[in-house]
């Protein structure tokens, strides 16, 4: 199905969020720029406070047992996937869009798929499981012209 005027495009990885609107039409892709959000990424000593966690073997062993170690930098890019999702839901169920289109690596992708509304899975035209958000608006396009059967923008 070719990508509709007005669809929103969402590519995110966890770490930077954008927002394009196709300001063309079914045939031939011109995606804009609607909004954009980064963050810093922190530290390890900056996310925890203290060492893992251990446990004492029972049963005539002698040792402990370390806790294996929580992966801060993971639960942050899943909380920020989950931040990219609830303002896909608002949109959605505020009628921003008829068609979207999400662009994430696989894990990231799951993290959202988890969390869209029905409004916004209703409006769902593909997901590309890939990473985007550093490249330039043009290798987007080429992306969905490959997935939307859509053309690609017209050089100037």
């Amino acid at each position: 199905m070719p990508l509709a005027n007005n669809a929103l495009v969402l590519v995110t990885d966890g770490r930077k969020t954008l927002f394009f609107r196709n300001e063309g039409d079914e045939n031939q892709i011109d995606l804009r720029t609607e909004d954009f959000d980064e963050r810093e990424d922190l530290r390890d000593g900056e996310m925890k406070t203290d060492a893992p966690g251990a446990i004492g073997q029972g049963g005539g062993y002698s040792g402990r047992v370390a806790y294996e170690e929580t992966d801060f930098h993971q639960q942050e890019e899943d909380r920020w996937a989950v931040a990219a999702a609830e303002q896909v839901n608002r949109r959605a169920l505020r009628n921003d869009f008829d068609q979207l289109v999400i662009i994430a690596p696989p894990k990231t992708l799951g993290v959202l798929r988890k969390k869209l509304h029905k409004e916004a899975e209703r409006k769902l035209l593909c997901e590309i499981p890939k990473e985007m958000t550093r490249r330039p608006i043009p290798d987007i396009e080429a992306l969905l012209v490959g997935e939307t059967k859509a053309e690609a923008p017209a050089d100037f």
